[in-house]
């Protein structure tokens, strides 16, 4: 249930009206500048056969007396009224009238700011009334007026965030009490994890609180909180923990032990923080216990955990540990890298289209993250013998309980093309830093060990087990080839002056629309690993690979 508070105050210089079922109705003032219709009048092709209908954006004048027609009803409590002067009466009635019931929003007043073509902004201030409990509550929105393509008449442009910014489609207003108390997250040794001091802890905090404010012995308040959608709540790749936005009383929170480490997490945050926008995850390969969660922007959607993208070449960790078992590669053999290979009529090239020696082995490939050495192997395998890896030894799709909504990785079965671009991280393989941390882990540790957040004797999870492990071959092979990575490959300029246990995959993953590719880097250095994505950025070593090295040289 809601999680955090937050109360936005936006003071918008207008003119109020006492409205009757509010405390406030609606008033535009400002010079609008011409206020003439832009429009043309459009007709049949003789006049007297229908009215005249109205086209082109509405003039100044329309948009200020439609808005002031809507937010006046809205404020004097008619919600019929204000939903006939939308696009969309019928949701717009629904949402208006659960604004005062399930709100439970007593009295309203809008105050405009100045006109922007088609769109009014607006100030809310309103008062929320629950079982004697009172508050004023305050926020900023706008709304857009559009002409109907029918009558021509000027409608206000219908979407939640007419009531409220925060709300998205098939969300809605709730006030009550809480059906979870607040929780105090606390990292692994009892230290208080404030969302204020680790802004990406934010949503992981709220989604603690959705699942375990029952167990951690608090006692739940009164609040308004925005209500996730049908489809929200039953994903749990999607799933948003409710978000507060008032606190009318507050609850006395219970305290809750994450496997978070403080010194980690700083970390981790000041390393994305250095990008427009990145996510990263630390876990410690000996237990699964996630150390650092980060993301940039923090506060919203948390991609570190939840996120779906191509892997690209970090993917090659799992693929090449299925070439080796099924024997059709190994380090010191000679292994091609031609500039270009063709499969299941596509041509895959290599970045920048270098290719090796003919003579070049298996090592040099991987260590130089070459695509053909990979997709020559595609007529050699079977359509599910990626899925297969991915699942049984690296536990990937399987249902992972970290404690926390997460999403747990997704090979497909695949053929012909799309599978061999899933042997390099493209077609239809989806991952997100927490699955590719987990990957490097299972390579240092030599088990898959189920990541998680919050220790699953707190409520009797089971976590996953991969149904069977590496040789010790392939295992000692495996870690050679990212040990090479991280001395002499595509990752050893962001691995440079690391000592100990240490090995690497870079990653550059193609996205349609974008003109950059995604950055991966994934990662360990003794008990530590750690994976990271920079959208849209550029190669894995450059970008993404600094973030991971900055962990892994502060804690590894």
């Amino acid at each position: 249930m809601p999680a955090k508070t937050k109360a936005v105050v936006i003071g918008v210089a207008c003119a109020a009206v006492i409205g009757a079922a509010g405390f406030a109705a609606y008033s535009l003032t400002g010079s609008d500048g011409g206020d003439s219709g832009s429009g043309s009048t459009a007709a049949g092709s003789d006049e007297g056969d229908k009215p005249k209908v109205k086209t082109g954006p509405p003039s100044a004048k329309e948009v200020r007396t439609t808005a002031n027609a809507f937010l006046t009803a809205w404020a004097k409590g008619d919600p019929a009224k204000a939903a006939k002067l939308t696009d969309a009466p019928t949701e717009a009635l629904a949402a208006l009238k659960s604004y005062r019931t399930d709100a439970h929003v007593a009295k309203v007043a809008a105050q405009p700011g100045a006109r922007s073509g088609t769109k009014v902004p607006y100030a809310v201030s309103a008062q929320v009334d629950y079982k004697g409990k009172q508050s004023p509550w305050k926020y900023s929105t706008a709304l857009e007026v559009a002409r109907d393509k029918k009558t021509g008449e000027p409608k206000v442009t219908w979407q939640p965030t007419v009531l409220h910014p925060k709300l998205g489609e098939g969300e809605k207003l709730m006030t009550g009490e809480a059906e979870k108390a607040p929780i105090k997250a606390v990292d692994r040794d009892g230290k208080p994890l404030d969302p204020k001091a680790f802004p990406s802890l934010g949503a992981v905090v709220d989604s603690l609180r959705d699942k375990y404010g029952d167990k951690a012995g608090g006692t739940a308040g009164i609040e308004t909180w925005v209500e996730p959608s049908a489809e929200e709540k039953k994903d749990d790749a999607k799933a948003v923990a409710p978000e507060t936005l008032l606190v009318l009383s507050k609850g006395t929170p219970g305290t809750l032990k994450t496997t978070i480490d403080s010194a980690v997490q700083k970390t981790t945050e000041a390393a994305v923080a250095k990008t427009a926008k990145a996510s990263m995850v630390v876990i410690k390969p000996s237990t699964g216990e996630i150390l650092g969660v980060a993301n940039k922007p923090g506060g919203g959607f948390n991609s570190a955990l939840q996120g779906s993208m191509a892997p690209g070449s970090t993917m090659k960790v799992i693929t090449a540990s299925m070439l080796i078992e099924k024997d059709l590669a190994h380090s010191t053999e000679t292994h091609p890298c031609p500039k270009y290979k063709e499969y299941g009529g596509w041509k895959f090239q290599n970045v920048e289209e270098f290719e090796l020696p003919k003579d070049a082995t298996f090592a040099q490939s991987f260590a130089n993250s070459c695509n053909t050495a990979f997709i020559s192997m595609a007529e050699k395998l079977k359509n599910d013998d990626l899925t297969k890896q991915a699942r049984d030894v690296f536990g990937i799709g399987l249902n992972w309980q970290t404690g926390v909504s997460s999403f747990d990785g997704r090979v497909p079965v695949q053929a012909d093309a799309q599978m061999a671009a899933s042997l390099i991280g493209q077609g239809g393989v989806r991952m997100n830093p927490l699955n590719m941390a987990s990957v490097s882990a299972t390579i240092k540790d030599g088990t898959f060990k189920q990541p998680y957040l919050i220790a699953p004797s707190l409520d009797k999870r089971t976590l996953a087990k991969a149904p069977r492990q590496m040789s010790a071959a392939t295992l000692g092979e495996m870690r050679g080839l990212m040990k090479q990575v991280a001395q002499w490959g595509t990752g050893a300029k962001a691995m440079s002056g690391l000592g100990g246990t240490v090995g690497a995959k870079t990653g550059s993953a193609e996205v349609d629309g974008q003109k950059k590719p995604n950055a991966w880097f994934t990662a360990y250095r003794n008990d530590i690993a750690a994976a990271a994505v920079v959208p849209e950025s550029g190669h894995g070593g450059d970008f993404a690979g600094p973030l991971v090295k900055q962990v892994l040289a502060a804690h590894g």
